[in-house]
């Protein structure tokens, strides 16, 4: 099981390279990320996009790094390219490089290729827990902006499966609230307890759901004890489940630029995981997304 980014790395470097297609690969930023994984064995990188702009990135990183480049003449050509390759099992799992995520998107949800799955795609992050010393995975901060019950089943869905996939067998999911009661004026928290009841009657499978709770009881033990909360989610939280993506958004925004914890992400839905990362975040989050993809690739054959 992934307890830390730690563990993340090595147990991507255990296994074979896999393939990654990274769509509009003209950008150093991107690139950097995706030599170190290159060249720490995790990935065989496919660099689709402006053959002369992957030329000056390369040049700017100085890395020689070994990769296949397929040049194509548009953002929307690199992010078919990528897809389209996936489908037909030359590559393993697309990345997100220089464009933009409306245009990634739609070429991985276009039902041409075969990778659309019944349910939301929506974003995926996996933060380590320095004080805890573990991992929990928070969805949803990017793509979902106010999702309703059923917007919910799928992402809990999601989540369970990356959990699943990185070995977590049966994950404890908490929906988030800003307390732990239900309340009739609060629909979050109403919602949280339905998916509670849900999981209970084996409607939502593979995992186990008590909800609303608040953040602090969600992943802290102490906390949940001294607020007298049982139970086996509260103070055990795997998958936290945010209300809408402006928490989420900020709740992220909070731990990796100001708390300094390490994460990943990744999008999630499809039949095989995105890269899809922020422009804003650092090369470490890159590249452990780069990580995660790999690891969540070669897990999902096992589910």
């Amino acid at each position: 099981m992934v307890a830390s980014i730690k563990d993340l790395i090595k147990k991507a470097k255990e296994t074979a390279p896999l393939k990654l297609a990274v769509a509009a690969a003209g950008d150093a930023v991107v690139l950097e990320s995706v030599a170190k994984a290159a060249r720490d064995g995790i990935i065989d990188p496919i660099l689709i996009g402006d053959e002369d702009k992957i030329k000056t990135a390369r040049a700017e990183l100085e890395d020689g790094f070994e990769a296949e480049v397929i040049p194509t003449k548009s953002n929307k050509e690199s992010a078919a390219k990528a897809i389209e390759m996936i489908a037909e099992g030359r590559a393993d799992f697309p990345m997100k490089g220089q464009l933009s995520t409306k245009v990634i998107l739609q070429a991985l949800l276009n039902k041409e290729y075969g990778l659309r799955q019944e349910g939301l795609l929506s974003l995926i992050s996996l933060i380590y827990l320095e004080k805890e010393n573990r991992v929990v995975l928070m969805t949803d901060g990017g793509m979902n902006i106010a999702p309703d019950l059923n917007d919910k089943i799928s992402i809990v869905n999601n989540a369970v499966t990356i959990a699943r996939s990185i070995g977590i067998e049966t994950p404890k999911v908490a929906p988030l609230a800003a307390v732990e009661k239900v309340n009739e004026k609060m629909p979050t928290t109403l919602e949280a307890a339905m998916l509670s009841k849900m999981a209970d009657r084996g409607q939502i499978k593979n995992c186990e759901i008590d909800g609303p709770l608040a953040l602090d009881n969600a992943i802290s033990k102490s906390a949940a004890k001294q607020k007298g909360i049982s139970g086996n989610v509260a103070g055990n939280a795997d998958i936290l489940l945010v209300p809408d993506i402006e928490a989420g958004n900020v709740l992220y925004k909070a731990w990796i630029f100001y708390a300094g914890l390490s994460s990943a992400s990744l999008v999630f839905g499809a039949k095989v995981p995105l890269v899809l990362t922020s422009r804003a975040d650092s090369p470490e989050t890159k590249y452990n997304s780069i990580a995660l993809g790999k690891v969540v690739t070669s897990g999902l054959a096992d589910l």
